[in-house]
């Protein structure tokens, strides 16, 4: 139950700071934020923790947690190497899938269907992160799901806020079926792109959301 309401404070931060009510380099004060969540401190401290893997968060010890939002050029180096990892994990897993995989994939996919038809990007991310995880794994290669996998907990919050973007989720979910079809065909290259555009759109997403969200501020 801990873990839950863990998770559940770290997304609540994470809008926090998206909508720029903490800013870079802000002080979390972990006793008014308990107060706050009307928590103990410690399902916050695993919050935090959690917000530190993604970056979102530095816990400097004896000082405190502080906000780090990444620039918009770290950002974008970022985006564009998990682009490329994911279009060589497609690419390899295009000649490796099992069978089994790629139902799971669709059962993913209809589950990101559903969660498109509700309006619930909480949910949609949820599936979009198993879909992913799959196609990590169907690489056949662990070094590289390893990398792909901590780069996008990295980015998490990243990728979740853009689903927020008007039209984004069912444009998503038109990428996806992209990947899968090219994936069923056992077409390394065409999957590879597929991959790669879907998660470069995410980075444009992203930016354009927060550009909006900023001038809505101002």
């Amino acid at each position: 139950m801990e873990h839950r309401r863990a998770d559940t404070i770290a997304e609540e931060l994470e809008e926090l700071i998206f909508s720029g009510v903490y800013a870079d380099g802000d002080r979390l004060d972990e006793v008014r934020l308990a107060e706050h969540f009307g928590v103990s401190r410690t399902p916050l401290r695993e919050a935090l923790q959690r917000l530190a893997l993604s970056g979102l968060v530095e816990l400097i010890p004896r000082r405190g947690a502080f906000v780090r939002q990444p620039g918009p050029v770290e950002l974008l180096e970022m985006f564009e190497v998990m682009a490329e990892l994911e279009a060589v994990c497609a690419r390899l897993a295009a000649r490796r899938i099992s069978d089994t995989a790629l139902t799971e994939l669709r059962a993913a996919n209809e589950s990101c269907q559903q969660a498109v038809e509700a309006r619930d990007a909480d949910a949609y991310y949820f599936e979009n992160e198993r879909f992913h995880s799959i196609i990590y794994q169907q690489s056949g290669n662990s070094f590289l799901a390893q990398e792909a996998a901590k780069l996008h907990k990295r980015l998490q919050p990243f990728r979740r806020q853009q689903l927020r973007f008007r039209g984004r989720m069912a444009q998503s979910m038109a990428e996806h079926e992209e990947i899968v079809r090219a994936l069923e065909n056992g077409a390394a290259n065409p999957a590879a792109e597929a991959l790669r555009n879907h998660v470069a759109v995410q980075g444009e997403k992203f930016h354009q959301l927060m550009a909006s969200l900023k001038s809505a501020a101002e």
